[in-house]
């Protein structure tokens, strides 16, 4: 049904603080294809390059995890559901972890291999496991980021080792990086250094290869990458003073340069940004217009806090847009969605979030509703 659209101004007026303005708007990174998101809001606080399709090496990997995380938390697997490595996985080049065919491991232990060693051996025999057929995922796979809006991604395989026609784009990075890093496993594996996997004949130690784990505070994910074709990626998240950004850095020369431009990226988020929320979720927000309703409006509230980023030192205007149907069926009970609100930001929709009914919305009366649609064609005859 289509949305008609009700606008509030805010403006709110914040204290310069030490950090000059030009500081936030000036930075330049020097990557080749670079993006900061708020994770939550999915704010872009700095790009660079960000649309350019590019191979993703073991980036790739965080689909696979986003895919079989869904398919846990749905009750479609589970993390104690057993694999058995096909002969398919064994022949994995690249980072693995050695799995011989006929290996049974839990998905929980292929999933933990994936996060922190990246291997990819264990990626296709997760695969295999949840899909029964290793390309039945690939095509998921891309089902998945054509629901996520990746509209310049394409992937061939789950293990991002070299193929034609497998790449992505540092902005549709971020977009699965903020569903995949919502999971507390993702961020429990993805801050171990050193683990193992008890195998057969022998323990398999898992080594993460994001280094930065080690020095970089709140880091806790997401996926490195590396191949010849692609460089040194980094999909990188962390978390300080409840804002979490998340950082992809592609096609870096060294893993050194991969880890200083993830640094240098982070810090300049958390270092210039600070979250604001406009709207919390236990806020009632009246005279939202219902068409229908008998009052012609009702009250609302959002399903989850209304959060902004916005820079530690500047002015800023918001403008609230509420989106709600032209179309109701009554009554509508509390808790219903009833629509949407956005937050406009110097122009652009930074943040989104449903509203529901506050309180249950009852019909108007035929009378009511007659008098209106009389009133409202009369108001489009003086328009004219």
């Amino acid at each position: 049904m289509k949305r008609k659209k009700t606008i509030i101004f805010i403006l709110f007026l914040l204290l310069t603080l030490t950090i000059n303005a030009t500081n936030v708007y000036s930075f330049d990174l020097g990557a080749y294809s670079a993006i900061l998101i708020e994770a939550e809001t999915g704010q872009v606080l700095y790009e660079h390059n960000a649309d350019e399709e590019l191979p993703p090496a073991s980036i790739t990997k965080a689909m696979a995890m986003l895919i079989a995380m869904e398919d846990v938390e749905s009750g479609k697997i589970s993390l104690e559901d057993k694999v058995t490595v096909s002969r398919y996985a064994e022949s994995m080049g690249g980072s693995q972890i050695f799995l011989d065919s006929g290996t049974e491991l839990t998905i929980e232990e292929l999933l933990k291999a994936v996060t922190v060693a990246s291997a990819n051996d264990a990626s296709v025999a997760l695969a295999e496991g949840i899909s029964g057929s290793y390309y039945s995922f690939v095509d998921r796979m891309n089902e998945r980021a054509d629901e996520l809006g990746m509209d310049n991604t394409n992937f061939r395989n789950t293990t991002g080792l070299p193929e034609a026609d497998h790449y992505t784009t540092a902005r549709d990075i971020t977009k699965m990086s903020q569903k995949v890093i919502m999971y507390p496993e993702i961020r429990e594996w993805g801050q171990i250094w050193v683990d193992y996997i008890e195998l057969p004949n022998r323990q398999a130690m898992l080594t993460n290869t994001n280094r930065l784990i080690l020095s970089y505070q709140g880091m806790d994910g997401i996926k490195t990458g590396y191949t010849s074709e692609s460089g040194y990626s980094l999909a990188a998240s962390a978390a300080r003073q409840d804002m979490r950004m998340i950082s992809v850095v592609l096609k870096a020369d060294t893993e050194a340069e991969r880890q200083e431009l993830t640094t240098r990226l982070l810090d300049y988020g958390f270092n210039n940004f600070r979250q604001e929320t406009l709207i919390s979720n236990d806020e009632v927000i009246h005279n939202i217009d219902i068409p229908g309703s008998r009052d012609g409006t009702g009250s609302v509230r959002v399903v989850q806090d209304l959060n902004i980023i916005i820079p530690r030192n500047e002015d800023y205007e918001t403008e609230l847009n509420y989106y709600t149907e032209e179309e109701y069926d009554f009554p509508i009970l509390e808790g219903d969605t009833v629509g949407e609100v956005g937050v406009m930001m110097n122009g652009q929709e930074v943040s989104r979030t449903e509203i529901v009914a506050a309180e249950e919305i009852d019909r108007a009366n035929i009378f009511t509703r007659l008098f209106r649609r009389a009133a409202n064609t009369i108001r489009d005859f003086i328009d004219r």
